[in-house]
């Protein structure tokens, strides 16, 4: 059954792109703008997506074991503090979209730069060493700030203090992805505006929500390990349309040169993935992949016996 609608979603997918293939014209001039707003819709959702799985996993960790242990009262402390986190992340997001409009810049250097930042941000999430550093320290620091906070309940701390203790662990776990998150999608609002962003965001927490409610309210494990690599393969995708449409949009701006190549790339491929037949691009895109690869690499791959992280539910 699995196997089906993994199959089922490719077919869509593929026909997503055949269909955009045969319809759209797209833009023969490599460095006319043309990036379609449904590309940044899955653009969006994968990184909400994918943010969201790694804030599920902290918010997992942290709760794991405290209903048997008879903390079951400070389980609501956790999702207080994600609650808080997420209004402080929407509360981030006009703070930095005021910031931007009050930016005496002309546009296409405001886009420039912020293009500069979400790659920055990008390469950051897709870097292996990061993600040895994520595994091992983010996560593990917030359970051992839990059992602290439990410990000094056991010690006779005061109950209002054990609360607001946890709850500033869920709202960290939260508001760290949150901030990645709203860096990340100014530079795909300014190009296609709020309503695709929106969508992509919708989708995203959609997703997240989703698999939330499976793992803290049915309990169930879910194969995060592999979501994770699928997320990360699709994520990597992302960074080379977006490193694409920066190469493309500093162009525009007067940033960098166009050397155009005599290559037979299709008009879709600039719509959907950024791929235009200048040298400046295709080697931003080259590089961009070679970091994120070679990053894994070195970080090496895990060992035959290490288990990937997993997630116990919070009962």
């Amino acid at each position: 059954m699995k196997k089906l609608a993994a199959a089922l979603a490719v077919l869509v997918v593929a026909a997503v792109f055949v269909w955009q293939a045969v319809t759209a014209h797209g833009s023969p001039d490599p460095t006319a703008r043309g990036l379609t707003p449904a590309a940044m819709v899955l653009s969006t959702a994968v990184l909400v997506f994918r943010e969201g799985l790694e804030a599920i996993l902290v918010l997992a960790a942290v709760t794991a074991g405290m209903a048997r242990t008879g903390r079951r009262d400070y389980l609501r402390a956790v999702p207080v503090g994600g609650g808080l986190a997420f209004l402080a992340s929407v509360a981030t997001w006009f703070v930095v979209v005021a910031v931007i409009a009050h930016i005496n810049a002309p546009a296409l250097d405001v886009q420039a730069a912020t293009g500069l930042l979400a790659i920055v941000v990008l390469l950051v999430i897709m870097n292996w060493f990061f993600h040895k550093v994520y595994w091992t320290g983010w996560i593990g620091s917030h359970a051992n700030r839990r059992n602290r906070i439990l410990e000094a309940d056991a010690e006779g701390a005061a109950h209002t203090r054990t609360f607001w203790g946890l709850a500033l662990l869920g709202f960290t776990a939260i508001y760290r992805e949150g901030f990645e998150v709203v860096l990340f999608l100014q530079n795909l609002r300014l190009q296609v505006g709020d309503a695709p962003v929106l969508a992509g965001t919708a989708v995203g927490l959609a997703l997240t929500v989703s698999v939330a409610v499976l793992v803290f309210a049915a309990n169930r494990r879910l194969p995060f390990k592999r979501m994770l690599v699928v997320t990360g393969v699709l994520l990597g995708a992302v960074l080379l349309v977006m490193v694409g449409e920066e190469a493309q949009e500093m162009q525009l701006a007067g940033w960098l040169g166009t050397t155009p190549i005599h290559l037979a790339i299709p008009d879709w491929a600039g719509l959907w993935f950024s791929v235009f037949p200048t040298v400046q691009t295709l080697a931003a895109q080259a590089l961009a992949a070679t970091l994120v690869i070679g990053s894994y690499l070195a970080a090496g791959r895990p060992s035959p016996g290490r288990r990937g992280p997993s997630v116990p539910g919070p009962a």
